[in-house]
């Protein structure tokens, strides 16, 4: 450290800081000495404790000690370090700090923020004079490497730095960055510069040296890992209901314990109230200014579908402390510094153990303070789930991140960007790309298809002139038409939704965007909810959704697709330790020893155990139930949404070979349920052998239509590959139409070039993400490990309840309402 220690720069930085009051943290001190060095790496640290400082100061530290005379006057310096965000949020934010710490320290650097928000005239700017920081998104990145003459911004770039890597790590958007590096690196390398230092920051991960691997592969360095060593204090608090249900109904206690929340608010100087979904934010921002109607002015509602000035304006409150508590979902989730905020509240399960962390660091956003966040449950059993998260947070059992391999869709679009700058040289490209992790394992005949496909269109679209998109000039891949280019760049990303409509007011004004789907459901009249305002469709034209204010009681909250979250492995393991627990109840502890959530729903432990049995972590419970509406089987594995999704699925299958039986099917995280009209012959005789690992890859392609879930997830791929374009110049394409398209092109492709790369990847993404294959099959090998229960209740538990509402509620064919339906089983078991 002494060799930092000594230098100009950092007695400076620690000057600076000193007339503030503040010392550097060790791991701090320990990154700027590694730049200082020129060695790259990855810094780790809780929300709050001051990463983006680590790596910021670092560079002005080397930026000071290579000009010590002159380093407050220097201007003009050009692109010195580059600032890779997640989010446009962050940006401003990042931003904002950064300025401070330039004004402060006299420096003539310039700042400045490229995203999807940034005008024309200041990327222009920009252009004629880049500033000496440029915080960027990945696809802004992108965009920026679309440009003629791109190359010459990196001439002078001496570090890059990539923003919760954690979050882009093992997303196509990572995928992004990892192409974007090895582009900036090679640049740098062909102009004899010194290639650049890269650092990630880091909060929550639990697979960090492979975090640190894939950001690094591209300049082929080790490099170091700096870890902060800084156990911050989260205090978790439930909200517990004063009435236990024994009978829980998914979803519908949250709101009925909005009285409990008030209080929160009230006592706090600001509050974040985080929601899964954005449909439910905007009904819970409306539940509390009904009921706290002297909050009016105080609360703000904030999620990706609201329009960005509406959101900035909650984001600079927030920072001024103008406003008590706002309501919001994973749109909040990252770093953006929030320091008025004082407590966090969690509605229903967060499904993971870092998502819940990152969560909670949103309050007490200081190294010394402790970060207090209320868990919110939304039906009883999700109490259990906040025990476990308190056991999972003590043992620090973070998610891993698995990064993406292979993902043509992604480098097809690339390739494209490259051809409509400068152009590529097929040899020098295909080395950079494969220094990088994602395609470090690409093949020369997979690269040959993929240069085939942009030029001619490939095996299957050969006759096709729209394909042809890239033409040879000498050696030199390019394309020429101003048309594709044009395209190309209002296509530029790898986040595809369904087709979004603008939301605007006769009257003027725009309030957000809405799904197309939803929207298309209702009649010109209908009143829906947006931005937590009250609206009527009015007409839908030109691709926008034009309404005026409504003042109707009654209205529509909006649903969006991909609102279902599901468990992740640690806190499925860690849920079903906390079974454990609840079975040894009144055994091996006394009472007071036990989570208080886990008292708290004594009563339904004991129905439960009364009934039917409580499953340890060794255990799989199996339930026979016979009601009016079939024979039902219920199987509690406890692995989250989408593995019982597959799990059903196979399971079903492997049952229809004992008998030829019809099943609908319902899960949730914790169970699933097999419906029949008919007995389902599982007893003690055959329960293994249905959870057997053999042939398991084998029944998984027999038992879920891979295909159908190909043909979905193909829509996607050909998309972000340029297939089928969602935004064309002065249009935009309605998802219908993307999905037909889509399905004519996957059928093109199976019938005609069975192996070609796009069409290989949808497969592999389906088992790899749409059913996490490899949980599933560690899934069924734990469960093959396991005692197998099976229980004859003699009516509904509750544990099953929530599985057999959650299938009427999507398998309902009666004329009754399906609440008073739930309600009506619900009393009927009580009185039994």
């Amino acid at each position: 450290m002494n060799e930092l220690q000594q230098s100009f720069g950092y007695s400076e930085i620690k000057s600076w800081l000193s007339a503030k009051g503040l010392q550097p943290f060790p791991f701090q001190e320990e990154t700027w000495q590694y730049i200082a060095r020129n060695v790259s790496g990855i810094v780790n640290a809780p929300t709050g404790c001051g990463k983006t400082f680590s790596v910021f100061l670092g560079a002005l530290i080397r930026f000071i000690n290579q000009h010590p005379t002159n380093y407050k006057h220097k201007s003009k310096n050009g692109l010195q370090l580059l600032w890779i965000t997640p989010l446009r949020a962050l940006a401003k934010d990042i931003g904002r700090a950064m300025e401070e710490v330039i004004t402060e320290l006299e420096m003539n650097w310039t700042i400045g923020i490229r995203n999807g928000d940034t005008t024309t005239a200041e990327r222009a700017k920009q252009k004629k004079q880049l500033p000496e920081v440029l915080i960027i998104t990945p696809e802004s990145l992108h965009l920026f490497l679309a440009q003629k003459n791109y190359a010459d911004a990196f001439r002078n770039l001496q570090l890059i730095a990539v923003d919760e890597w954690h979050e882009l790590m093992g997303s196509k958007r990572g995928v992004q960055v990892e192409l974007a590096l090895s582009r900036i690196v090679h640049c740098q390398w062909s102009m004899q510069q010194c290639k650049p230092m890269i650092w990630g920051i880091s909060a929550t991960i639990g697979n960090l040296n492979d975090a640190k691997e894939v950001l690094l592969s591209s300049i082929g360095e080790d490099g170091v890992i700096v870890r902060a060593n800084m156990k911050k204090q989260i205090i978790v608090e439930s909200v517990l209901p004063d009435e236990i249900e024994n009978y829980p109904w998914a979803g519908h206690l949250g709101i009925k314990l909005i009285h409990k929340v008030i209080p929160i608010i009230e006592q706090s100087k600001t509050t974040l109230i985080f929601i899964n979904t954005r449909g439910m934010s905007e009904r819970w921002y409306q539940e509390l200014l009904n009921h706290a109607p002297e909050l009016a002015g105080a609360i703000a509602l904030h999620h990706g579908s609201i329009e960005q000035e509406l959101r900035q304006w909650v984001e600079d409150a927030l920072h001024t402390a103008k406003l008590k508590a706002v309501v919001c979902t994973a749109s909040l989730d990252l770093g953006v510094d929030f320091r008025p905020v004082e407590t966090v509240i969690q509605v229903g399960s967060p499904k993971g153990v870092s998502r819940f962390l990152q969560r909670a660091g949103r309050s007490g956003h200081s190294p010394d303070a402790v970060s207090k966040i209320y868990f919110l449950p939304t039906h009883s059993l999700e109490l259990v789930e906040a025990a476990a998260l308190k056991h999972a947070i003590e043992e620090e059992l973070i998610e891993s991140k698995e990064p993406m391999l292979l993902c043509f869709d992604v480098l097809i679009q690339y390739l494209n960007t490259l051809a409509i700058s400068d152009g590529f040289r097929p040899d020098e490209i295909f080395a950079e790309v494969k220094s990088t992790y994602c395609y470090r394992d690409l093949l020369q005949e997979e690269w040959e298809e993929i240069l085939k496909f942009l030029v001619e269109g490939g095996k299957a679209l050969q006759q096709y002139d729209d394909y042809k998109k890239i033409e040879i000039i000498e050696g030199l891949y390019k394309i020429q038409s101003r048309r594709l280019a044009m395209q190309h760049r209002l296509n530029i990303g790898t986040i595809v939704s369904d087709a979004m409509l603008k939301v605007k007011m006769v009257s003027g004004g725009y309030v957000g965007v809405i799904e197309e789907y939803f929207i298309s459901r209702l009649e010109p009249g209908d009143c829906f909810t947006l931005a937590g305002r009250n609206l009527e469709l009015v007409q839908i034209k030109d691709m926008t959704v034009l309404v005026r204010k409504s003042t109707s009681k009654k209205t529509i909250v909006p649903s969006w697709n991909g609102g279902r979250m599901s468990l992740t492995a640690n806190l499925g393991r860690k849920l079903r330790e906390t079974f454990n627990e609840v079975a040894e109840s009144g055994r091996s502890k006394r009472p007071d020893e036990h989570s208080p959530e886990l008292l708290h729903l004594s009563s339904l432990f004991q129905l439960q155990q009364q009934l039917s049995h409580i499953p340890k972590d060794n255990e799989l419970l199996i339930e026979h139930h016979e009601s009016k509406d079939g024979y039902h089987l219920l199987v509690y594995p406890f692995e989250g949404r989408q593995v019982h999704e597959a799990m059903s699925a196979i399971l079903a299958f492997r049952i229809g070979k004992l008998a030829p039986l019809t099943f609908s099917i319902a899960m949730n995280d914790y169970g699933f349920e097999l419906l029949s009209d008919q007995p389902i012959p599982v007893d003690d005789t055959n329960a293994a052998e249905l959870f057997t690992i053999e042939n398991l890859t084998a029944d998984i392609q027999r038992s879920v239509n891979a295909t159908e879930m190909a043909r979905r997830k193909f829509r996607d791929i050909a998309v972000i590959g340029g297939l089928i374009t969602q935004t064309a110049p002065g249009e935009q394409k309605k998802a219908r139409h993307l999905q037909a398209s889509a399905s004519l092109l996957f059928n093109v492709f199976s019938e005609y070039d069975a192996k070609n790369v796009l069409l290989r990847q949808a497969y592999q993404e389906v088992f790899d993400q749409q059913m996490e294959e490899v949980r599933l099959r560690d899934a069924f090998t734990r469960i093959g490990n396991s005692n197998i229960i099976i229980a004859v209740p003699q009516k509904f538990t509750p544990l099953c309840f929530p599985i057999i509402a959650d299938g009427l509620n999507r398998n309902n064919l009666s004329s009754e309402k399906i609440e008073d339906r739930i309600r009506r089983m619900q009393a009927q078991l009580m009185r039994e």
